[in-house]
């Protein structure tokens, strides 16, 4: 159970240490069990977008999906995650942090062999809506656990190991989904979940131990109530503007505005309450306000350059779904090599050095894209998506432990979810807001185009210039007279996604300057405890 986030003092001075010696002992396998936990919730995202296509077909190949269900199955989601991730975390705190991962991992198995033979689009929505309900109670889960199986000052190579899984996932998921559409029907992408499922609920049941707040206080429903409409608007709004790419839509305006109207409610009854859900004096600290930020800036640039990138690899270059996916490995294999060894890095220089730099590295691989046409080699992307996943490696782990050891131990389950809210939410943005100038950018430079273009009426050309695949396919049906169109499309997305990346890098310059204005600097050595292993105090976990 937890204790207070500041070390007993041994009698000879260094800090006590705080996790009892049989879980420190299998703390390395603990973290392996949680990474399972992670990956299939992160992976799950983005290994469905493989299977957009399929999904569409007709049955008995498909459940005939338009694009508005398409695009509903993966936000149900998405709105259902971003909603009760701060909510699970409190849950967590309070009931135990293995209960709740347990019951979310439960819930996400059973979303998952229900998606995977859902009868229609409605019925897929529904349980992508379930899964995201069980994502919710796993993803803070994960992080709330490892901060208190790990002692303070192996925490920043615990959480690099960590974040490098949460990029290994992103970048997998495209590769996993196009061989098992390879060789099995679409539900496969989802009932792959089953045994990863099954393995951690084993790991997790036998060797992770149950940690909460020792004095959670009362409950705080009106609070948690707020967190949970708010987050629903908000994210429901910014998804919704995506989908029309139009945030002026009186429909997406009115869902954000009174997301933030009830989050401001939050934040107020959180001031005046006497027994809050979570202390609102903890953004105060610039360490946990600066990290906070930055985390949602990456994931902005990091999403919509994922989205974006897809198009330009598939519509563009002309690569099957499991190439492109191979493509964003590098990504990944970056983020794998130098998250774990960040902390490296932030001992020498400080938090704020290294993730300044690593938020403008990031920003310079975003204008690196405009190097990018139709027929750049690819090696060029290829590097750029390396030095970006070693920017993002130096990043997201400060960071992450700047906001998890700003919190008391006791309060590691609504840390992480705030930590996930704020990924979330920036992530959701990313896509729907650069995806919108990407949308609009396109349109405006196809539509001359398709102005010339003999005997096509106007509702046809409208529908041909809201995306390059819409463009393709109308030049697919044109025969050999579409080839010129063929030409001019590529060029109107290359046009579209250098403006985008402009964008994307913009945001993560932004991230570097409020990084480098209130991120805390270079910090002395911390004291090491020189107590025997067999005389660590009870603490964190049992």
């Amino acid at each position: 159970m937890a204790t207070s986030s500041t070390p007993p003092t041994a009698p000879d001075g260094p800090p006590a240490r705080q996790v009892p010696e049989r879980v420190h002992r299998r703390r390395w396998a603990i973290l392996s069990a949680l990474m399972l936990s992670l990956l299939i919730v992160v992976l799950d995202n983005s290994i469905l977008n493989v299977a957009m296509k399929t999904i569409a077909t007709p049955a008995p190949h498909g459940l005939g999906a338009t694009q508005s269900e398409l695009e509903w199955a993966i936000n149900a989601y998405t709105l259902v995650f971003a909603g009760l991730l701060f909510t699970a975390g409190l849950l967590g705190d309070r009931l135990g942090r293995k209960k709740t991962l347990l019951f979310g991992l439960a819930v996400f198995g059973t979303g998952s062999v229900l998606a995977a033979f859902a009868g229609s689009p409605t019925q897929l929505i529904a349980f992508r809506a379930l899964m995201g309900l069980g994502g919710a109670f796993v993803m803070p889960a994960t992080l709330a656990i490892l901060m208190n199986v790990f002692e303070r000052d192996e925490q920043p190579k615990a959480i690099g190991i960590w974040a490098g899984g949460v990029g290994l996932a992103i970048a997998i998921g495209p590769i996993a989904g196009g061989l098992l559409l390879n060789q099995f029907w679409w539900g496969s992408v989802f009932l792959v979940n089953v045994p990863i499922v099954l393995i951690a609920l084993t790991a997790m049941l036998i060797l992770v131990p149950d940690s909460k707040d020792p004095s959670p206080g009362r409950l705080d429903p009106v609070g948690v109530l707020f967190s949970v409409v708010g987050l629903v608007l908000l994210v429901y709004g910014i998804i919704k503007g995506g989908q029309l790419a139009d945030f002026t839509e009186p429909q997406v305006i009115g869902a954000v505005v009174a997301g933030l109207v009830v989050l401001a409610g939050f934040v107020v009854h959180q001031k005046r309450s006497d027994h809050p859900s979570i202390d609102i004096n903890y953004f105060r600290k610039p360490a946990f306000s600066a990290a906070i930020a930055a985390i949602a800036l990456v994931f902005f640039s990091l999403m919509g350059v994922t989205f974006f990138i897809v198009f330009y690899v598939q519509s563009v270059r002309g690569y099957t779904p499991l190439q492109a996916g191979l493509l964003l490995l590098p990504l990944a294999v970056a983020q794998m090599i130098f998250a774990p060894r960040a902390r490296l890095a932030v001992d020498r220089y400080g938090a704020r050095a290294v993730c300044t730099f690593s938020m403008f590295v990031v920003a310079d691989t975003m204008l690196g894209l405009l190097l990018l046409d139709a027929d750049t080699p690819i090696w060029v992307m290829e590097a750029l998506f390396f030095l970006q996943g070693a920017g993002m490696a130096h990043i997201m782990p400060p960071v992450t432990v700047s906001i998890m050891q700003s919190l008391p131990r006791e309060k590691a389950g609504s840390g992480s979810a705030l930590n996930n809210v704020f990924r979330q939410v920036g992530g959701t943005l990313g896509v729907a807001v650069l995806g919108s100038l990407l949308s609009t950018s396109y349109r405006d430079r196809i539509q001359g185009v398709l102005d010339a273009v003999p005997g096509l009426s106007a509702g046809a050309r409208h529908a041909a210039g809201e995306s390059i695949e819409a463009t393709l396919g109308l030049a697919d049906r044109m025969g050999a007279p579409g080839r010129p169109l063929v030409t001019a499309a590529n060029a109107a997305f290359v046009h579209a996604m250098h403006v985008t990346a402009l964008g994307s890098a913009t945001v993560s310059a932004v991230g570097a300057l409020i990084v480098l204005a209130f991120l805390p600097g270079k910090k002395g050595p911390a004291p090491r405890s020189a107590e025997p292993r067999d005389e660590r105090k009870a603490g964190a976990a049992r």
